[in-house]
């Protein structure tokens, strides 16, 4: 398994706002080959998404969709890109 790691700094009401949204952004990402699992966390700071795929080109995929949906979906929410990060995962329980 493969995650993909987005840390979005700088904008505590990010995460709010997705999980107001949360259908839509479930049906972004879980439709990307080799989906396993999505999660949106509030931290001090900013909010971090990690999505869990099969391989690495699902969990890319998945960087290039969420900010395709961001722009085209909430064009009124000031983001800036995230930094990203992304690794094998080694041990899921």
């Amino acid at each position: 398994m493969y995650a993909s790691i987005r840390w979005y700094g700088g904008n505590t009401d990010l995460a709010g706002q997705l999980a107001s949204r949360a259908d839509d952004v479930k049906s972004v990402i879980s439709v990307i080959s080799g989906f396993k699992a999505y999660y949106l966390v509030q931290v001090d700071g900013g909010t971090v998404s990690i999505s869990v795929f099969d391989d690495e080109a699902g969990a890319e995929e998945s960087n290039r969709a969420a900010a395709a949906w961001l722009r085209d979906n909430m064009p009124d929410v000031s983001v800036d890109p995230p930094s990203t990060s992304g690794g094998e995962v080694v041990v899921h329980a």
